[in-house]
């Protein structure tokens, strides 16, 4: 079992009782949070007063916003100094925020809620110069912008925190008996979103969502009604509420997130209700795959994960029949099962609440993936009519394209790096900060592929670090996406890991494997397809003599763009 994450909780109010939260929440992860010293917020920081990060997985930065900017206190005694002024206070706060993400790696800040009980300027909040809400608001903005980007620093919505908190979220018998200025509700709001964070940086982010179709996608059932029948669109609360649900399920396809069907229902009228139906939004080309028949839904589950090269821990399965619900979480306790409303009308508010589709990064390769998925059945549809596997990966007409890592590059090779777990050698976990200086170090290389074939783009979809050390050279880093595996891009990286080696004048290049649930795959690449011989000894470790040149595959143009740089 691994062990509980640390954290520390930064604050100008005392945090005990959100320590305490985070360390009864049931959720994943599980985490031992701890408080800095009470109202020394910037000493902790900048200088590590009393516990300033080092040792911590992640860090909480909560304040209110009048305990870090002086200024903002005098705008509440209706004493506001020049916005620039107060601005200035804002980006010294970003500088030491800055900081100290480098010593922890993973930072929360929270922007500075309003208190919903001040009025501050009553009708001229918003539009006078001096207005406690208007000058909040740039605050915010300003602190948005010093810290988008910033490796490693995570901004979190306190306003929705104590906007769930609801009446008595900000209570000051509180603040004056204990300085602590939200109920209970507020911070078991800020748990649920720390709690989500951490997940997305770990690389547990839901990647798949599975939805029934009858009384779940539309209204009614299609096999009684026949798609005409279906409550959908229309002048109807229920229809526009169906509607509504599908315009959340495409918005989350535009994130990332691939969707699937399983459903008991003919597969013929089903489909041709997708295909067919005016008002439908999602269509067959929105589902990465189906399992449309009267099997037990839980074993479709399994098939269309496994057929997705997905683990069971990546779905999420919404269905309206609570039945079918307890049947998958009881058989597949991996699979995520959200309680769904009874009402339709709350379909979409559901949905858009979920934590489980958190991420870390939003890459281009995550918007193009449900179209990448809809590819692959192409791809499949064309191996069907090919004589030969050779055959079929010459006619792919495949692209990769290597280049060596730059900052444009790091946000989706962390994100390889922390989510993919079938094709990865190491599966170690990294933030961007940490990932970088890895790299800077000694003589090591890091490079991105970017795959591309005749039917999509599938966007940087590989990593692989390398190192050398007198006559070794080792692959550190070899990870690919689970979509683009099994077509020899995997071939391709040990070429150029082995031209690379050569370069740097080793001898010899090895390739430790270590194992965990769910790698498996490149266990068997590397044993079976590499062409590495195995080296013997408890740990599968593979060996390239770089005597040899590794030959490149035939069926595919490989280009590489760029030379790695020295590092500073």
């Amino acid at each position: 079992m691994s062990r509980p994450l640390r954290g520390l909780l930064v604050s100008d109010f005392h945090t005990g009782n959100l320590a305490n939260l985070l360390a009864r929440d049931e959720s994943a992860p599980e985490v031992e949070a701890e408080s800095a010293p009470f109202g020394q917020v910037a000493p902790v920081l900048l200088q590590g007063a009393g516990g300033g990060g080092e040792g911590m997985d992640f860090a909480l930065v909560w304040t209110r916003p009048q305990g870090v900017i002086q200024g903002f206190g005098d705008v509440l005694a209706m004493q506001a100094p020049p916005i620039e002024d107060l601005l200035r206070e804002v980006d010294d706060f970003v500088a030491q925020l800055r900081a100290f993400a480098e010593r922890t790696g993973t930072v929360f800040v929270a922007t500075w809620p309003r208190n919903p009980d001040d009025r501050g300027l009553g009708l001229l909040d918003l539009s006078h110069p001096e207005g406690p809400g208007r000058v909040l608001h740039q605050m915010n903005a300003r602190l948005m912008e010093g810290l988008a980007g910033v490796p490693g620093i995570y901004l979190l919505d306190s306003d929705r925190w104590v906007a769930e908190g609801g009446t008595g979220a900000v209570d000051p018998r509180l603040w004056f008996l204990a300085k602590v200025p939200y109920s209970p509700a507020v911070f078991r709001a800020a748990v649920r979103d720390v709690k989500a964070g951490l997940r997305a940086v770990q690389g547990r982010t839901r990647k798949l969502l599975i939805v029934d179709l009858d009384d779940t996608l539309w209204g009614g059932i299609v096999g009684e009604t026949g798609w005409e029948g279906l409550r959908l669109g229309g002048h109807d609360a229920q229809g526009e509420a169906y509607l509504d649900f599908q315009r959340a399920l495409k918005a989350l396809t535009r994130r990332g997130v691939i969707l699937g069907i399983v459903s008991k229902n003919d597969p013929e009228i089903a489909l041709t209700a997708i295909r067919e139906h005016p008002e439908m939004i999602l269509r067959t080309g929105d589902f990465a795959g189906w399992r449309i028949n009267w099997q037990d839904k839980a074993q479709n589950v399994v098939d269309l994960v496994s057929e997705l090269n997905l683990g069971l821990d990546a779905a999420v399965f919404i269905d309206d029949n609570p039945a079918e619900r307890g049947r998958v979480r009881e058989a597949l306790p991996d699979v995520a099962v959200p309680e769904w409303p009874n009402d339709p009308l709350r379909y979409a508010a559901e949905l858009r609440s979920l934590t489980l589709f958190d991420q870390a990064q939003l890459s281009a390769e995550d918007r193009k993936r449900s179209g990448s998925y809809a590819a692959e059945r192409e791809r499949k549809h064309l191996l069907t009519r090919t004589g030969s596997m050779e055959e079929w990966l010459e006619r792919l007409e495949l692209e990769v394209r290597a280049r060596p890592l730059d900052p444009s590059t790091l946000p989706r090779a962390v994100q390889l790096l922390n989510k993919t777990n079938q094709m990865n050698l190491r599966t170690r976990r990294l933030s961007e900060g940490d990932f970088l200086a890895w790299g800077r170090e000694g003589s090591r290389e890091v490079w991105t592929f970017r795959i591309q074939d005749r039917f999509s783009d599938a966007g940087l979809t590989g990593l692989l670090s390398i190192s050398a050390e007198g006559e070794e050279a080792k692959i550190e880093d070899f990870i690919l996406s689970c979509r683009v595996f099994g077509r020899e891009v995997e071939n391709a990286m040990i070429h150029l890991a082995v031209e690379r080696a050569r370069e740097l004048d080793a001898r010899t290049l090895t390739a430790e494997y270590l194992e965990t649930e769910r790698n498996g795959p490149c266990l068997s690449f590397f044993r079976d397809r590499s062409g590495l011989t195995p080296a013997g000894g408890a740990k599968p470790v593979f060996r390239w003599d770089l005597a040899r040149p590794y030959p490149a595959p035939s069926h595919m143009e490989l280009t590489l763009e760029g030379a790695p740089q020295p590092q500073p």
